[in-house]
Parts: structure tokens; sequence; C-alpha cells
């Protein structure tokens, strides 16, 4: 076995080492098909994780091994790296991907798929991106998952913003909105969670915004994805399962299925269709729509939903304890 390797990208030499270390045991491929696999979609997940707080995702042996999440820099870090606090206020420096060869060098710690925050580094405070996550829950299929997405696509363009999606590799779909860094983390969360809840009025058999799972039913949109320090997957990263998390054109979305993007194949993808997120920065819009929405459902009552359970608790945010455990305690 090889101890190491060197990959040349725009110029600058970036060593690899153990590049014969099997990382998929199932479909036996090694880290260094994992590197060509991001040498060859380095220009589009750039364009997702550029400039942004990344979290390290690293596996250290293999997909069948657990990651090791790491947040903060380390002291002798290769990348850029912008200072801030995590929700327990505790201080921090997170990583800063700029350019081609800094995509490998993530990959060269172990990192699969990528976990940009939804901010820059020049202004931490101020999202420039919406995230929709539509993941099914019990009973409810993949198809139900593409069925939900595509009615995301009609809303959106109801309120002025255009949506990018992208299969997460796993089992459900991303779609990424950019917008005008105008706005916190608050107002963008509850920006999400205002087009969710509409989402459900409008199609009360397919999604779902109830955050406890026992409530659940339909494919649930994670407006909590938006909240400080949430990540999900970037475009073209590779999942545990081998398929890689892979953008798609609106029209091809009702027909594609997550097996349809393995890592030993997506290079042919890439090279016929390009980068199907180029553009995207282009394409920032306002939540203006999304906060009159918020003021609606707080007019008739509706607040906030449930934070994760790390968060601080926040203002006009309900009990975080689960409807049964309420009732129960009510009883008693």
């Amino acid at each position: 076995m090889a101890e190491a390797t060197s990959v040349e990208i725009d110029g600058e030499q970036v060593r690899i080492t153990s590049p014969d270390r099997v990382v998929f045991p199932r479909q036996g491929w090694t880290k260094l098909d994992v590197v060509n696999h991001f040498r060859t979609v380095s220009e589009g997940c750039l364009r997702g994780v550029f400039g942004r707080p990344t979290m390290m995702k690293r596996y250290m042996k293999d997909v069948e091994t657990d990651p090791i999440y790491h947040k903060r820099a380390s002291k002798n870090t290769p990348f850029e790296t912008a200072p801030l606090r995590f929700p327990s206020q505790r201080p921090g420096r997170m990583n800063v991907p700029r350019t081609r060869a800094d995509i490998l060098r993530l990959v060269q710690l172990g990192c699969l798929d990528l976990h940009p925050w939804p901010v820059r580094a020049e202004d931490l405070y101020s999202p420039d991106e919406l995230r929709l996550d539509f993941d099914p829950t019990d009973g409810f299929s993949f198809a139900d998952v593409k069925q939900a997405a595509m009615r995301s696509r009609d809303l959106l363009e109801e309120v002025g913003l255009v949506g990018w999606p992208k299969t997460s590799g796993s089992r459900g779909i991303h779609v990424y909105i950019r917008i005008k860094p105008h706005w916190d983390f608050y107002q963008t969360r509850r920006a999400v969670l205002a087009f969710g809840r509409e989402m459900e009025r409008r199609y009360p058999e397919v999604v779902t915004t109830k955050w406890w799972k026992e409530e659940r039913r339909g494919v649930f949109i994670d407006y909590n994805q938006n909240a400080w320090d949430k990540t999900v997957s970037s475009a073209y990263g590779v999942r545990p399962t081998g398929f890689v998390s892979a953008p798609l054109t609106w029209d091809e979305l009702p027909d594609v299925e997550i097996e349809d993007f393995p890592l030993d194949q997506f290079a042919r993808r890439y090279e016929t269709v390009g980068d199907l997120t180029d553009g995207i920065d282009e394409q920032a819009g306002g939540i203006e729509p999304l906060l009159e929405w918020v003021a609606r459902d707080e007019a008739d009552g509706i607040g906030d939903a449930p934070w994760p359970p790390n968060y601080p608790k926040m203002p006009g945010e309900p009990p975080r304890v689960q409807p049964s455990r309420m009732v129960k305690a009510n009883w008693e």
C-alpha cells in the first residue's frame, strides 16, 4: 500500500496519505477514488462551500466506522479560519475553504460530505442562503419526497425566490435558495418555518412541519436546519451510502432516484451536464413575503416552533416537551 501520493490542482500539489485505503468496503472504493471524484467536481463543490465556515465530518477509517465531527479548526490548520460563537456561546474558530485545493485538503482529512454554514466569513450573522430539507417519515417514500419538493418550486416562484434542488445522497431532497444577506438567523429560520407551514396548509396530505416525531406524518420540512450552527451536506459530497448528493434540474427531479448517482459513475454525469449549481450566486432574492407570513401566523396565534435541544431557550418558543408527555403531566 502506498504511503502517500500527490494530486495537482490549479498549480498546487496536495499530498494525499494512504491513497489505497479502502473507504467504501462494500464497493471497494479507495481514498484516492474519493479524491479523484472531488477533483472532477471541485468547481461545483467549491461553489457550495466557498468562504463559508465548514464543519469537518471525518471518516478516519471507512464509512462503516463512525465519523468524528470537528467544528473547531486545529492550531495547525491549512485553511483560512473565521472566529465565531456556537449555540453554547462558547467562542471558537472554524475552517473556511477558499480554493479547489482546499476541497482536496478536506478529503485528505477524511471528509466525504462537506457541511458549510449558510453564511460567509465576511458576515457571520447574516445568512445568504435558505435550505429546505425534505425527509420522509415512516410510511412515506422517496416518491413522496420528490412530490413535496416539486410543489415547493411553485410556492418559491410565488414569493419571488429561486430554488436549486439536489438529492441528499441518503433519503431526501434539499432545495437551496440564495438570499440577500440582510437578515439574521432568527429571521431566516422563521422564514423557512413560515414557508413550511404554508406548504403544510396547501398540501396537508404530503407535508409536515411537526417537530415532534410522534406528531409527524408526511414529508418533514426540517426548518431547524436553518438555525445558527446547523449544517446540511453540500452539493457533490459523497454520503456513506456511496451515493453523491447530486444537483438536479427541476425537469429531471420527478424521475430521479438516489441510486442514480453512485460515486464511481458520477464523473460521466458531471462531464455531460456540467455544474448544475452554476448561476446560483446570481439569483439572490428577498424574504420579505415570508416575513409577512410570519407576521400573519403570529397574528393568528401561531408562534415559533421548538428549537433543537442544545440551543438556549428562544423568545416565544413553545415548551420543549413532547405533546404526549405534556398531556400526561397536565392530567396528573
